[in-house]
């Protein structure tokens, strides 16, 4: 992904700011057959309408939690923070911010999706009054993967359950990044995370 994306914008960097680009771990992955993959957490198919494996998102959480610990006990407040991700690593980012760390500066998500009945959304429906995280969804016109309607459609049940945030569509991208939505990404972390703080 860092890459992908300094390919995308050579001046993605921030001088007030540690970027950091964690790798899903290797695991079998159901959609593509027990495969070992890359991924964040398995599921049953890329589906809106599956469940959620949620001991498969447990292991992960645990992982997620030691990852910002660490930056904690480095002296970086979880709200100087901003998760973010991908695709999956934008369904972890939704599970991050609205789950298990609420009091983050911020989350950013590109081509990404939750479940109809994700877990996010039980527990944003249980604990409404807490202050949210802002957030950013990104997402192109032609996805093939995870399509526009998934997408909207996360992004309008999050803000029916308290979440603040801005949604932009990218005409005539698919399942990728592009220079426009890396841009975008950029502004929001400079708004969100000022180095005069």
């Amino acid at each position: 992904m860092k890459e992908w994306v300094n390919i995308m914008s050579k001046s993605f960097s921030f001088p007030h700011i540690k970027m950091m680009y964690p790798t899903a771990p290797l695991q079998p992955y159901t959609p593509a057959g027990r495969n070992m993959s890359h991924v964040w957490f398995d599921r049953a198919d890329i589906s809106p309408n599956v469940p959620e494996k949620e001991e498969s998102i447990a292991k992960i959480e645990r992982e997620v939690k030691n990852l910002i610990e660490i930056e904690n006990d480095a002296g970086i407040p979880t709200n100087r923070i901003i998760v973010g991700g991908f695709s999956m690593g934008g369904a972890l980012t939704f599970h991050t911010a609205y789950r298990w760390h609420r009091n983050v500066a911020g989350a950013f998500v590109f081509s990404s999706f939750l479940n109809n009945k994700s877990l996010v959304y039980d527990e944003l429906k249980n604990s409404p009054s807490e202050s949210l995280p802002p957030l950013l969804q990104v997402h192109g016109d032609s996805d093939e993967m995870v399509p526009l309607t998934w997408g909207q459609q996360t992004f309008e049940q999050v803000q029916q359950l308290g979440v603040k945030g801005e949604f932009h569509i990218l005409e005539r991208l698919g399942h990728s990044l592009n220079k426009s939505g890396i841009a975008k990404i950029k502004k929001f972390i400079e708004k969100h995370l000022p180095d005069n703080v």
